[in-house]
């Protein structure tokens, strides 16, 4: 899947925006500058065309960073899936059905996390797990 170079300049756009806004420099620099508003808005007498426009200016940066937050969320779990799958490929012991499990139907979701509570299940319980050593001895 090839990006273009709109596309990719748009994401790092968004990531910085991401990473600035997560700052807590910038929280206190938000809240300052709402204060200031807020004296502002009391000094002028609470007129109605200034609370319009700051109600208009909030949720438009509300939904702009609703979509920042998901773009970086969505890009990060993308990141982190792929080094996971990298780790299940890495170990012989691991089950290769589980890479890229996250596209799965619900049933195999639901089919493969019973065989893993089971599997869970069985080596809490001495008794099952002294049987599956017995068994791996006689084989």
């Amino acid at each position: 899947m090839e990006h273009t170079v709109v596309q990719r300049r748009m994401s790092r756009i968004l990531h910085w925006i991401g990473d600035l806004t997560s700052r807590s420099t910038t929280t206190a620099v938000v809240v300052a500058l709402l204060l200031a508003f807020g004296i502002f808005l009391a000094i002028a007498g609470f007129p109605v065309s200034w609370e319009a426009a700051f109600s208009t200016v909030a949720g438009a940066v509300t939904l702009v960073m609703l979509f920042i937050v998901q773009h970086t969320q969505g890009r990060n779990y993308l990141v982190l899936q792929l080094k996971l799958d990298e780790l299940i490929r890495s170990s012989p012991e691991a089950n290769d059905i589980l890479v890229r499990l996250e596209v799965a139907d619900d049933s195999e979701l639901n089919d493969i996390e019973q065989d893993q509570l089971a599997h869970h299940e069985s080596l809490r319980d001495p008794v099952g797990l002294a049987s599956s050593n017995k068994g791996s001895e006689e084989s």
